[in-house]
């Protein structure tokens, strides 16, 4: 009893912490003591997330695996909405009067997100969805409206229709699985999987299992929310959506795909074709970008395709390297939105043109801008090269040639865009009348921690990827390979 108590820790510390931040919104004004008590709690987290570490056991009757792989998972998410909470500064685009709840939505979905990755069954793991997903879809429509613009509304209508379509092919591939199967158990069903895995009912079934992750990550075709939702939202919300649920999707792929062996060409090819269609998508249209924040949502579908790379691999090292990259694109877009919501005017969009002359407005700023763009093109020593490297490694030593060459092409096409950005930040002039950027302590500590972690991670990678490698195989021999 005691050993479960402890290995559902780090979920016990989000959920008490949400009821806390409950009972706050019950009051007026107190969006700064919500603001504390979420900052205490994420801390909470990543410390009984690390106490957790050495923890295997099964919980709820079979429904929740409780490893190496999913405590690892923990620890980054809660990393991240530490630095999702000090993003999140005094919110100026969000109402005072709601402030409060906006951090009690924040908790929920990041409690939701840690009990994905934990979720080993049909049932819990459409619960966790669901309950990672619902808060976003509030915390979308609360930026606050400005003259003649109610792009908060379209986008959160967007985000809730694209949603629930991706959750309703999602529960009707499950439903063409568990009716093949009998069971709702994802190991069981695998298992009873292998004598019917070729036929049209099994891929199909698969195949509509998948959509409900794809959307989470923002892979072709279940992108298209994407770029009106980073626009539209504020700006620390556009942080987080942009970063922690792609985590807890890559998460759940790969306990689905690492089911399946290295020989079933069906789900390698079907991977690749998605890959290849969110790449190319992303990058096309983030060439012609203005808005920074849109440029950076279609760049995140080419990323979620990047991330797929390792998929095709259908092995550990491709797995990793999947995780390892999601995880350094989680700190590089982190830093990218730490610039957006320092430099924005009272919470306002910023466009690439108004990033000129920060390397003088704020060098802490333009510093931290240059290490998350560059990361994000690609370019040593940072976390991006290395996570691509690894992926196309993973991909190159499967035989996808093919898939790795227009990987790369894509990657160079995307070093374009990216170095817009960056001419803008440090050749620019600044407009007349732009005074210095002031950061307060926690920006500056996040900006160093930012710069830090994308760094060490590129330089040494070793730890990172061999601490993901050896979580993995508690879940490759969780049950038989399809």
């Amino acid at each position: 009893m005691i050993s479960s108590f402890i290995a559902f820790l780090p979920e016990l510390v989000l959920l008490l912490g949400a009821f806390v931040l409950f009972v706050i919104t019950l009051g007026e004004s107190r969006w700064v003591l919500a603001r504390t008590t979420a900052l205490v709690v994420a801390l909470a987290a990543v410390a009984a997330s690390l106490a957790t570490l050495g923890q295997h056991t099964v919980l709820f009757s079979g429904a929740y695996r409780v490893d190496a792989f999913s405590q690892l998972l923990k620890l980054i998410l809660s990393s991240g909405f530490v630095g999702v909470l000090l993003l999140s500064g005094a919110l100026p685009d969000i109402r005072d009067r709601i402030k409060a709840e906006y951090f009690l939505f924040l908790a929920l979905s990041v409690s939701g997100l840690l009990m994905l990755v934990s979720c080993v069954d049909a049932i819990t793991l459409v619960i966790a969805l669901e309950l990672s997903s619902f808060p976003l879809y509030l915390l979308v429509p609360m930026r606050r409206e400005r003259e003649g613009q109610r792009s908060q509304m379209e986008s959160a209508i967007k985000y809730i229709m694209f949603g629930v379509a991706a959750n309703g092919l999602m529960l009707f591939g499950l439903s063409y699985l568990f009716g093949l199967t009998g069971t709702t158990s994802l190991p069981l069903m695998v298992e009873r999987l292998q004598p019917v895995i070729s036929t049209p009912l099994a891929l199909a079934g698969l195949a509509l299992t998948f959509c409900g992750f794809y959307y989470k990550l923002a892979v072709f075709p279940f992108h298209f929310w994407t770029p009106d939702v980073y626009q539209g939202a504020s700006n620390e919300t556009a942080g987080y959506i942009a970063t922690l649920p792609k985590i807890g999707a890559v998460a759940v792929l790969v306990r689905f795909v690492s089911l399946a062996s290295p020989a079933n060409d069906t789900i390698a090819l079907l991977l690749a074709g998605l890959a290849i269609a969110s790449m190319v998508y992303g990058n096309l249209i983030a060439l012609v970008q203005t808005d920074f924040k849109r440029l950076l949502g279609f760049s995140g579908i080419a990323h979620a395709g990047y991330a797929i790379v390792g998929f095709v691999a259908l092995g550990t090292a491709g797995f990793a390297a999947s995780l390892y990259y999601i995880t350094g694109y989680m700190l590089m877009v982190l830093a990218c939105f730490v610039v957006i919501s320092r430099v924005s005017r009272d919470g306002t969009n910023v466009a690439i043109s108004e990033l000129a002359g920060l390397h003088r407005r704020s060098p802490l700023l333009a510093a931290t801008l240059l290490v998350g763009v560059f990361g994000l093109a690609g370019l040593p020593p940072f976390v991006g090269f290395m996570g691509k490297l690894s992926i196309l490694t993973a991909a190159l030593s499967t035989g996808h040639l093919a898939l790795v060459i227009i990987t790369m092409i894509n990657a160079a096409v995307a070093v374009y865009y990216y170095l817009r950005v960056i001419r803008e930040a440090v050749f620019g002039d600044a407009a007349a009348g732009q005074v210095p950027i002031v950061l307060d302590r926690s920006t500056q500590v996040l900006c160093l921690l930012l710069i830090a972690a994308i760094v060490a991670l590129g330089v040494a990678p070793g730890p990172v990827l061999d601490a993901i490698s050896n979580s993995l195989a508690w879940v490759t021999t969780a049950a038989p390979r399809v």
